[in-house]
């Protein structure tokens, strides 16, 4: 259950460890499958045929706040919700903007989120495990034996300085 964050060149197999997890983690207890699928409901709009396996989320980084978090018109469930019970991947770590990021550590924290808006507040259940992936430099090829870093110094650090203390902290 603990929070991962996985450094290494393209093709090292990190995506494919981040989607073996959830088959590798135990069965979801009832009341853990009562709130997946409760969630699950929420955001499909239809009944469930089966008990909910443990949810693997793997959202773009090109993904807002508020679908990370949850939100919209109707206050919806977001990917930390979606991914309550099991795995959220989170590829390209220092790719994902700053504020969906800062976003992460209060249900990483709490293991819940509020979903406040003009009109509706919702509490939704946030117990994921957190897996990140990234390169070690912006090319991806810092210490690859096979492959040279064309990267200056100043690009590696503003590169892994995109991912601050704080949420570093929870990893």
């Amino acid at each position: 259950g603990h929070n991962l964050l996985m450094v290494g060149p393209p093709g090292s197999g990190k995506t494919l460890i981040a989607e073996s997890l959830p088959g590798l983690l135990p069965p979801l207890g009832d009341e853990t499958a009562r709130e997946v699928a409760m969630i699950q409901s929420l955001s499909s709009r239809g009944g469930l045929r089966h008990r909910p396996r443990r949810p693997f989320r793997a959202p773009h980084h090109s993904i807002s706040q508020a679908a990370l978090i949850g939100g919209g018109a109707e206050t919806l469930p977001g990917e930390v919700s979606l991914a309550h019970g099991g795995v959220l991947f989170l590829d390209e770590l220092p790719e994902f903007s700053r504020a969906a990021l800062e976003a992460l550590r209060e249900p990483l924290e709490a293991g819940e989120v509020v979903v406040a808006r003009a009109r509706h507040r919702a509490r939704y259940p946030a117990r994921f495990q957190l897996l990140a992936a990234m390169n070690p430099c912006p090319c991806g090829f810092q210490s690859h034996p096979g492959r040279n870093c064309s990267c200056p110094e100043k690009a590696i650090e503003r590169y892994m300085s995109k991912v601050s203390g704080p949420l570093m902290d929870r990893i």
